[in-house]
């Protein structure tokens, strides 16, 4: 039976949705200083900076402030000195502008997948439209992910190109933005990104199958009913 307009608009919404939440999840698994001190620990910050890894990681935990909790003045200095330029200071304002974006995004989804979830009541296709969403997002991450690992690179230039201004997000070996977060970090990070959405989009998918399968047992269990 045709579902009607409707339910697919919502069908697809559901899909759509639940993509944005895997990856709004994924995200915060490495939006924390815990998981920046680490990667910068282990990438050579440190060396790079010329700071301690005691002040990398003050001046790090300055700039995670500013980003997510403001305000974005990203002035944190050392020995009075400020550790970014007036360009990087932009840019990273830039970047705070792109992680709300995302961020408000990221709840509008939220709540519109509740809200079809709660109107669809565990329904079948609610179920499989989760499904093929976890499913698509996977796919898409593999696919990206195979072309990153030939060509990290361009794929990091072409998402600073879809995002931000031409000509505000190149910086030079000097620039103590790049010794804090240096290529490899960004490398490491991305692929464990990769890995952990890749987790969650199997768990989404398997939960969602696993739901369809009880509610169809359910009845066969219970036996026929009388009147």
């Amino acid at each position: 039976m045709n579902p009607g307009p409707a339910r697919t608009i919502l069908g697809l919404l559901a899909g759509l949705t639940t993509m944005i939440t895997i990856v709004a999840l994924a995200l915060l698994v490495f939006l924390n200083p815990a998981w920046v001190g680490f990667e910068q620990d282990r990438t050579g910050a440190a060396d790079l900076t010329g700071f301690s890894p005691a002040t990398v990681h003050t001046v790090t935990n300055s700039i995670l402030h500013d980003l997510a909790l403001g305000p974005p003045s990203f002035a944190v200095a050392v020995d009075g000195q400020e550790v970014l330029g007036v360009r990087e200071r932009a840019h990273m304002v830039d970047v705070r502008n792109v992680f709300f974006a995302f961020g408000g995004l990221a709840v509008l989804a939220v709540l519109v997948l509740v809200n079809i979830w709660i109107f669809a009541r565990g329904a079948a296709w609610f179920r499989r439209a989760v499904r093929i969403g976890a499913i698509v997002l996977a796919v898409a991450v593999i696919v990206l992910g195979v072309i990153a690992a030939v060509a990290f690179d361009a794929v990091f230039e072409t998402f600073h190109e879809l995002f931000f201004a031409p000509g505000s997000f190149d910086f030079d070996a000097s620039s103590k933005l790049i010794q804090l977060f240096p290529d490899q970090f960004w490398f490491e990070t991305s692929l464990l990104l990769g890995i952990v959405i890749l987790v969650v989009c199997g768990v989404v998918a398997a939960m969602a199958s696993r739901v369809g399968r009880a509610d169809q047992l359910r009845p066969a269990i219970r036996g026929p009913r009388t009147v």
